[in-house]
């Protein structure tokens, strides 16, 4: 393949779609194109992994008894980490929207398998962590692209992660990396949801650091 070079218009555009990346909990409750969703899962197998070690599990949350059981998971950890905040943190907390897990049409758990033999440990072996964060850098792939059709992505993070994996009874060797909520937002922003509402603020800058 040639060396391509891209456009202004190219680069202006990327850098949009990263500024309209939005972690979504409001969702509309249409069904998403199955072609749509499939061309944009094909971007799991466009990300970097370690030792090309390619650990991504994802399993597509359908059945009743699944969702209703990662709903309830979510619930149960939503209510304790409320536990955790008091005064107006906790008031302001009570009122954010942390899942779209009742709205949205496709959800999906993505593990890491951290007992894969592809890649043969390449990379791995002083770093195993390196596989989950091969995952995550599939999973921000499979976000933009998303994005650019128009669809959101939320990522559920108020879970217990060992009781999802028995509740979808995956491998003792995969660990659970996101709970992921798919489909048409009910709106786009520029701005964090949590942001919006008063929760936290976004660094101006980077803040980096010379030593």
């Amino acid at each position: 393949m040639q060396d391509q070079t891209f456009t202004d218009d190219f680069r202006t555009q990327f850098d949009l779609l990263m500024r309209l990346r939005r972690d979504v909990r409001r969702f509309r409750t249409d069904a998403i194109d199955e072609a749509v969703l499939t061309r944009c899962l094909d971007a799991f197998r466009l990300a970097p992994s370690v030792g090309l070690s390619e650990p991504w599990r994802v399993i597509r949350v359908e059945s009743e008894a699944a969702r209703a059981a990662a709903l309830e998971n979510f619930q149960t950890a939503n209510a304790q980490a409320l536990d955790g905040y008091s005064g107006e943190k906790a008031q302001l907390y009570s009122q954010l929207k942390l899942s779209g897990m009742q709205e949205a049409p496709v959800q999906l758990a993505v593990f890491c398998d951290d007992a894969t033999d592809k890649g043969q440990g390449l990379g791995a072996g002083t770093m195993p962590e390196m596989r989950r964060y091969s995952v995550v850098s599939a999973i921000t792939l499979f976000w933009l692209a998303l994005r650019a059709k128009g669809l959101g992505l939320g990522w559920v993070s108020i879970l217990d992660p060992d009781q999802l994996a028995r509740d979808l009874n995956v491998p003792d060797d995969w660990r659970l990396i996101g709970y992921f909520c798919v489909g048409q937002p009910e709106e786009f922003s520029d701005t964090p949801e949590l942001e919006r509402a008063g929760w936290e603020s976004r660094h101006g800058t980077l803040p980096i650091e010379v030593r």
